[in-house]
């Protein structure tokens, strides 16, 4: 008995596929610009740096990041946070605080 479970080249070829190559992937998730349309933009701090709120697998966070152009359309890049509503509020809970530490380094 073999130790590999997966189909062999002869299986695909019975799936339709005459030269015995592995079936087509299937298509690709949905455009992740299609779920951009819930982002709410609550400011931009400088040109390419946004705060948004949105919602991410089912949960709203504030999201802190840097976007970038391509094709004419402005999309998320990889720096940044998202903060889910329990790290927001610890966050802003703490805000005196900050501010007095930034003051006091400045």
């Amino acid at each position: 008995m073999s130790r590999f479970r997966g189909k062999r080249k002869e299986d695909y070829a019975s799936e339709g596929d005459s030269e015995g190559q592995a079936p087509s992937k299937k298509a690709s998730k949905k455009d992740s610009s299609d779920e951009s349309t819930e982002d709410i933009v609550v400011c931009e701090i400088s040109k390419n740096r946004r705060v948004t709120v949105r919602n991410w697998q089912g949960r709203a966070v504030v999201d802190i990041r840097e976007f970038y152009v391509k094709d004419g359309k402005q999309l998320p890049g990889k720096k940044g946070i998202s903060l889910t509503m329990d790290q927001w509020n610890v966050l802003r809970d703490h805000v005196e605080e900050i501010e007095k530490a930034v003051n006091e380094n400045s």
